[in-house]
């Protein structure tokens, strides 16, 4: 009975996902009348009265109206919303990273647990194998009292690594055991990789908008940072790379081909083989950050940069944060060609990572648990996102803009001109809901009017109701 209620809640919500979806793309525009209950049930396959609880729910989130006699037609003040556009006009210029006190602001927002989770990337507990894990954790350490108490090696859970070896395949990465260097969470990893290519006053390229603390570490270890602009839909732009790479003598590059965090723009599989093949001739080495490639919303996981890797020169990093537990901080480096390097600055950091969240998480991923759980949460970050930019779509003000990602859980959000994303920001949090100002992702003043918005937090009443407040302030 429950499985059949299960298959029933499926059915609906893949209905109502595919109109929405043409709703917010502008395939059918305000006024445009549905099919039937009787022909939709047809042309989809599934029963009138799937599609009758599709078109109820369409109708409570405000995408459809009901007319007596007439059928549903999709709503009058319903409004497309485009994608952010991207800024190819700035200029390729070095610059001192001085957002510091900023980042520190918005991390604390992230932080905050009376705050609606609007700004937090990591998805909530509920969406989370939680329960599996602790029962995990407790055998682990019921059954190796010795091993999960003392010290790992300085590379790590040799399971573990095995796991994530094993894993790689379908990255196309193909890495051995012996390649890795487990990390506490992608940020180590990172560290260890600028640390082991950069020192104070080098120049390193980056993507913009990017995530805000590659910019606190870049700033951190006295870096300077060149920026090329990212775009929502294709990522890296190669020409824009291209002319950076032969304008000035880098030293690293870090860059996120899938699923950049905070604009979602995920790098063609060509655009990546052409930048590892002339970051090759050049001889700079590239930090790749792939903590998302795992939430794809389409049929196959995207490549890494690493999988185009014959020299040694890309240093992939990851981490378990977004897809398993973000508070075991598990992640894990392949340094290629700079792995001995690496290997001494991990061990003048923290010798090792924790014994009993390595041994967790390596048996969850040999139980064969991981790919069950990430087709589940896939599902669910691809709903609340289309559910998230509906609300944005009619609760927002007329001129908004927003990403529309293939994987990952993060939506940037363009707002009219004028509007200061600083100010709704400080604004918001008054109001208890937390969220990230679009200026902490740029080393320049860039991006003033703009937010990035999570679809980790579960859709919830609450969550709406927050979207909606939000989007009032914003109009104010």
């Amino acid at each position: 009975m429950t499985s059949q209620r299960g298959e029933d809640e499926y059915r609906y919500k893949k209905v109502e996902q595919e109109i929405s979806k043409h709703i917010i793309a502008g395939d059918l525009v305000p006024g445009d009348k549905l099919p039937s209950l009787r022909q939709m049930s047809t042309n989809l396959k599934v029963s009138i009265s799937t599609v009758s609880h599709a078109y109820e729910e369409l109708e409570k989130r405000g995408l459809i109206e009901s007319r007596p006699r007439s059928g549903y037609f999709v709503r009058s003040e319903f409004r497309k919303i485009p994608t952010p556009l991207v800024n190819t006009a700035q200029k390729l210029e070095p610059h001192t990273v001085t957002k510091n006190k900023l980042i520190q602001t918005a991390l604390e927002t992230v932080g905050n647990k009376n705050l609606l989770p609007l700004g937090v990337v990591c998805p909530s507990s509920e969406l989370l194998p939680t329960k599996h894990l602790s029962k995990i954790m407790s055998a682990v350490i019921r059954e190796n009292p010795d091993l999960s108490i003392n010290y790992e090696s300085i590379s790590g859970n040799m399971q573990l690594r095995r796991q994530i070896a094993f894993r790689s395949v379908d990255c196309g990465s193909n890495l051995t055991a012996e390649d890795l260097i487990i990390t506490t969470g992608a940020m180590e990893a990172l560290y260890i990789s600028l640390r082991t290519l950069t020192r104070p006053g080098d120049l390193v390229l980056i993507q913009s908008p990017t995530y805000y603390c590659f910019l606190q570490l870049v700033e951190s270890l006295g870096l300077r940072a060149i920026e090329i602009p990212s775009c929502p839909k294709n990522g890296i732009n190669t020409k824009e790379f291209s002319a950076a790479v032969k304008k000035f003598d880098l030293k690293a590059c870090i860059l996120s081909p899938n699923f950049n965090n905070p604009d979602g723009g995920l790098t063609p599989d060509h655009a990546k083989k052409e930048i590892v093949e002339l970051l090759a001739e050049k001889n700079i080495p590239l930090v790749e950050d792939d903590v998302y490639g795992d939430i794809y919303f389409g049929d196959t996981r995207p490549r890494t940069f690493k999988s185009f890797d014959r020299k040694g020169g890309v240093l992939l990093c990851s981490s378990f944060s977004k897809t398993i537990a973000p508070g075991y901080r598990v992640g894990w480096l392949a340094p290629g060609r700079y792995l001995e390097k690496a290997m001494e600055i991990k061990a003048t950091t923290n010798v090792s990572c924790a014994s009993p969240t390595q041994m967790a998480i390596a048996r969850y991923l040999r139980e064969a648990h991981f790919d069950r759980h990430l087709k589940k949460l896939r599902s669910a970050m691809k709903e609340q996102m289309n559910k998230m930019r509906t609300e944005i779509a009619l609760s927002f003000p007329k001129g908004t803009k927003v990403t529309d990602p293939k994987g990952g859980s993060v939506l940037w959000v363009e707002l009219p001109a004028g509007t200061d994303g600083i100010d709704l920001f400080f604004k918001a949090r008054e109001e208890g809901i937390g969220i990230i100002p679009g200026s902490v992702f740029s080393t320049r003043d860039a991006f003033s009017n703009y937010i990035r918005l999570s679809s980790g937090a579960l859709w919830s009443d609450k969550i709406q109701k927050g979207l909606k407040r939000l989007g009032e302030l914003a109009t104010k």
